[in-house]
């Protein structure tokens, strides 16, 4: 299975239980789950009626039925696709894009979650770090 159709099992898991809709630069599984609830909930009812969730049952179940989905789940699809993506390359960059601040604002912190959390609480960080930071969703 691709990495898209993981994230996309991934964040169909558990749509039903769901309702609503948070909007993001990028947004959490959380919300992917809340917002494909809203956009997809009927058409997962409708064609997908029955399926246990897991093991990308719903998705494939969406797939297969593509030319039949309504656009806005469609659409509601690919944009939760990209903007989880979005999310997972920042996280993946940021003590890159970051490096030259953890040496400047958080010289001889050690370990990964408190150098984040002298980025996160420092004020003065620069713009492409705290946009990754941003992105990364962890502010």
């Amino acid at each position: 299975m691709s990495r898209r159709s993981n994230l996309f099992a991934a964040v169909t898991l558990a749509c039903i239980a769901y309702s609503g809709l948070v909007q993001a630069e990028t947004m959490s599984y959380a919300d992917a789950i809340t917002k494909l609830a809203g956009d997809c909930g009927a058409d997962i009812g409708k064609f997908c009626k029955g399926l246990n969730l897991g093991g990308g049952r719903i998705a494939d179940c969406l797939e297969q039925n593509a030319a039949k989905v309504s656009p806005t789940c469609k659409a509601s699809v690919a944009s939760v696709v990209q903007s989880i993506s979005l999310r997972e390359q920042a996280q993946a960059a940021y003590s890159d894009v970051c490096k030259g601040d953890i040496a400047q604002r958080c010289r001889g912190i050690k370990g990964d979650g408190n150098i984040l959390a002298c980025l996160v609480k420092n004020k003065l960080v620069s713009d492409k770090c705290g946009q990754a930071i941003t992105d990364a969703g962890w502010r």
